[in-house]
């Protein structure tokens, strides 16, 4: 990470930029402690707050898109041939398939917090063909999410960011969960509106 972060020094956003860029193309880059690091470099007022989350949301857009596309064009039957080469293959397609239909667009928003998981969910989402306008709003809000909030953290914990970084990484882990359990529930109840209200007026009718 030593020469990541040298880069980082030298180069600053054009660094940060490519980086994101590169891992959300399934390379495997810790932007996590970038990110985190870039923040440190906000708190000593090396970089601006601003230009760093623009420049990093660019780049993981950029990154997104590539992805969706290369799903969409290269389709099911690429990935289901030689996916297993890329830790692409049937199975973790087919499990991205089942948190698809639970989670939604949900997924789109927060699949960035979940490592292994964000470097797949675009080229799946070209896979499945979902439309290029859905993935676009949610996946870029998404990518702006987490990287606003690395940078965020890194520099609001200053010189402690290194300390903090995995203990800040289980917080907001935990926080996507529960903000994924309160999206589920919310999908759920939408759904299912006429039932709930029908057995609520069942049990009513019991009690009274």
């Amino acid at each position: 990470m030593s020469w990541l972060f040298h880069l980082i020094d030298q180069f600053g956003y054009l660094v940060l930029f490519i980086s994101l860029m590169l891992e959300l193309i399934i390379v495997p880059i810790p932007n996590e402690i970038l990110m985190s690091y870039v923040g440190f470099l906000v708190y000593q007022h090396k970089l601006n707050l601003y230009l760093t989350i623009l420049f990093g949301g660019l780049g993981g857009i950029v990154g997104v898109s590539i992805s969706y596309w290369i799903g969409y064009k290269l389709g099911k039957p690429f990935f289901n041939k030689y996916g297993s080469k890329i830790h692409m293959g049937p199975d973790k397609i087919e499990k991205i398939a089942k948190w698809n239909k639970k989670y939604g667009k949900g997924l789109l928003l927060f699949s960035y917090f979940i490592p292994g998981v964000r470097h797949i969910t675009s080229i799946f989402s070209g896979i499945t063909r979902i439309p290029f306008k859905t993935f676009a709003i949610f996946a870029y809000i998404g990518v702006f999410i987490w990287v606003g909030t690395f940078i965020s953290l890194g520099n609001i914990f200053g010189p402690k960011w290194e300390s903090f970084h995995n203990e800040a990484k289980v917080y907001v882990t935990l926080a996507c969960i529960g903000i994924g359990i309160i999206y589920l529930a919310y999908y759920l109840i939408k759904t299912n509106r006429k039932k709930i209200k029908e057995n609520i007026l069942l049990l009513i009718e019991s009690i009274s």
